[in-house]
């Protein structure tokens, strides 16, 4: 097991003790997962797609961002699917959400009322789908919101289309 998972794991474990009882173990460890990167890796356009989850650098296939030339191809990092696939990895100990876009992961999961720290929060409607974060609880999700900026903490109405909130597994 590597450093930053040993670490990340036995953050979950003193976050399980400290605070109120999460859903399951693995939804505790996500929460420590994107905690501890938060502010590490920056957003890349089709980061963290690579064969298995992890920061990877992206493409510029498809990118409409602000910022020019498209830094994608040079930047190690995540977007925001590859965000939540590579700390639903970590937590879960496998690819759970596996390859694809925000599309192909909502698939994977199951819609819940009231959210738990852990749980995926998605952006758009049904089928067109374009964002996601991991939420962490109080209304905060920790995400690969846009270029030019790092993982990072927003409120989960920093994007104004939330369609709802999700769990793994179904």
């Amino acid at each position: 097991m590597g450093v930053f998972r040993r670490l990340v794991i036995g953050g979950a474990v003193a976050l399980g003790a400290a605070g109120s009882a999460p859903l399951n173990e693995e939804l505790t460890r996500a929460v420590a997962v994107a905690y501890a990167v938060q502010g590490t890796f920056p957003y890349s356009w089709g980061g963290g797609h690579a064969a298995r989850p992890g920061p990877s650098k992206g493409t510029c296939r498809g990118y409409t961002g602000a910022i020019k030339p498209c830094p994608a191809t040079r930047t190690l990092g995540f977007d925001c699917s590859g965000f939540a696939r590579w700390v639903y990895g970590l937590a879960f100990g496998d690819d759970v959400l596996g390859p694809g876009n925000t599309d192909d992961h909502i698939r994977r999961l199951r819609r819940v009322a009231v959210p738990q720290p852990g749980d995926l929060v998605f952006y758009g409607r049904p089928g067109k789908t374009h964002h996601v974060g991991v939420y962490v609880g109080g209304g905060k999700m920790i995400n690969a919101f846009a270029t030019g900026t790092r993982i990072r903490m927003d409120d989960v109405s920093a994007v104004d289309d939330l369609l709802g909130y999700y769990h793994y597994p179904h």
